[in-house]
């Protein structure tokens, strides 16, 4: 569905509720980009979130990685979702809310020495296809 996000480096992972997000996180530091969770549940497989890293927002903005204070790794453990809790903290209590079995989290560094790729700009383009697709923004960016 995301074929243009083949060209980034990318990994991913899995997270149960009863996994440390810290331990089982396996996202580069000092890189920019975006996510994507899946949540299983059931048999079922679907895209629940897309997020991306923090600034830059603008082009030639992105300055030395050792100055990166929001990258995408720092982001997806330590921002906020669910209210004001921290998602190394809010996603196991939204599991086991939503009866969710584990998230696949799908993760792509868009900026760095080969490609330089705004992750606010790749994560528009992601949600424009998925809502050209299914009408409605995934559910936890609704949330």
């Amino acid at each position: 569905m995301f074929d243009q996000l083949s060209k980034y480096k990318q990994g991913s992972f899995f997270f149960q509720p009863t996994d440390s997000l810290v331990e089982v996180c396996n996202v580069p530091k000092n890189k920019y980009g975006l996510y994507l969770v899946y949540a299983l549940s059931k048999g079922r497989v679907e895209l629940v979130y897309i997020n991306k890293s923090g600034p830059p927002e603008k082009k030639g903005a992105i300055k030395d990685p050792r100055d990166i204070a929001d990258d995408l790794r720092e982001n997806l453990l330590n921002g906020y979702q669910f209210g004001e809790i921290e998602r190394k903290n809010s996603w196991p209590v939204q599991l086991m809310i939503e009866d969710i079995e584990a998230l696949h989290v799908h993760w792509y560094v868009t900026s760095d020495e080969k490609n330089h790729d705004l992750p606010a700009t790749i994560k528009s383009k992601i949600l424009q296809i998925y809502m050209g697709i299914y009408g409605h923004l995934p559910r936890w960016n609704r949330a």
